[in-house]
């Protein structure tokens, strides 16, 4: 036997972080050994970079003026709902049924011209 020490590896370390499922609590590295630390910049595999200029601007101005027209039209719509329901609530208690009734036409009417809207365009849904 000889005197000098021994020395082992004594492996990768244990990690038990969070997962019952001690192999998903290995490093990034061990789980996924093709991603490298030059992946993305260094690979050869990547061409480009990014989407191109004009990247999160609007493509198309028109149809983005459209549907904020008609998002700013519906919510001034239900914005008007909510205010007749609570009309509409306020005759009812007070025993005023024919102004309850005329104020549950208007939310009817308001809900189909909501649904004309809606109904107009279908190839932008």
């Amino acid at each position: 036997m000889s005197d000098a020490p021994q020395y082992r590896n004594p492996g990768p370390p244990e990690y038990h972080p969070g997962s019952a499922r001690p192999e998903l609590n290995r490093p990034v590295h061990e789980r996924y050994p093709q991603i490298r630390a030059t992946s993305g910049y260094g690979d050869p595999r990547v061409r480009h970079t990014g989407p191109g200029p004009g990247a999160g601007t609007d493509q198309e101005p028109e149809r983005s003026s459209k549907l904020t027209a008609r998002l700013a039209l519906a919510m001034t719509v239900v914005i008007g709902q909510l205010w007749g329901l609570t009309v509409i609530i306020d005759a009812w208690m007070e025993g005023n049924t024919g102004t309850a009734w005329w104020g549950a036409g208007f939310l009817c009417l308001s809900f189909l011209v909501v649904l004309g809207l809606w109904l107009i365009d279908p190839k932008d849904r």
